[in-house]
């Protein structure tokens, strides 16, 4: 069976540091610690305002990562120069303009498809591995295979809204995508409110998802619980079918 990486996204610890100033929680430790406490990589998505990571924050994590990095951004002109110096293991592309207040929609693959193929090999040429945010639509999927990205990453907010009140429903057009992707060669990571309550299903529901990244829920019970603890029980879902 494939195993699920769990990448854990720090952005809610800068925005807790910006929020009084000087570096209290630290990013950088944040990082460290998370690794320490078993996850399998870093996110971060820095914006234009840099509200929460700042991009001096992406150079100083850069040594720190020894799992997978991974930079998530909207692809213009200075986000592309960042991840170009940085180099991390893998870019997700996310199509949030600035001034938006998180990631609220895939990319259209079939509108966009050129602007997007010429990033993705920019970015392949460089030695990363790329990803493209998408909703969970098998048109969108099968035209992202024209852009040439390693992966896609389904974006999970309707599954998370959804969930408690039918998980079938709500699993079901994800199921269809990851079969999609699947057949087309394209490789699935998945995130946007995924959580303790959620994730098992959707891992188990899922077949072939390479990775998932997990940022507001896991740093929101980590508050409660403790980040150790906390990316243990994150992992512990990741592994209940496994087992």
């Amino acid at each position: 069976m494939t195993h699920t990486k769990l990448s854990v996204n720090i952005n809610k610890i800068a925005t807790l540091r910006n929020s009084r100033g000087g570096n209290c929680p630290s990013v950088t430790e944040a990082a460290i610690k998370a690794q320490q406490f078993g996850a399998e990589g870093i996110t971060v998505h820095p914006r234009p305002d840099q509200r929460h990571i700042r991009y001096a924050d992406v150079y100083d994590l850069k040594p720190l990562v020894t799992t997978e990095y991974n930079i998530e951004g909207y692809p213009n002109a200075e986000f592309i120069a960042l991840v170009m110096n940085v180099r991390p293991t893998q870019v997700t592309l996310v199509p949030d303009p600035p001034g938006v207040l998180t990631s609220n929609a895939g990319w259209n693959t079939l509108l966009h498809a050129q602007f997007l193929r010429d990033i993705v090999a920019q970015l392949q040429a460089a030695g990363m591995r790329v990803s493209i945010f998408i909703d969970p639509n098998e048109e969108m999927i099968t035209a992202s295979l024209q852009t040439g990205t390693d992966r896609i990453e389904l974006y999970t907010e309707a599954y998370a809204s959804d969930y408690a009140a039918d998980k079938e429903r709500a699993i079901a057009p994800y199921v269809a995508a990851a079969k999609c992707a699947n057949a087309l060669g394209i490789g699935i990571n998945a995130g946007h409110d995924l959580n303790l309550q959620n994730l098992a299903f959707f891992q188990q529901h899922i077949p072939q998802l390479l990775e998932v990244s997990i940022g507001h829920a896991l740093i929101s019970d980590a508050l409660y619980l403790g980040m150790s603890n906390t990316i243990k029980m994150y992992k512990h879902q990741l592994a209940l079918h496994q087992s």
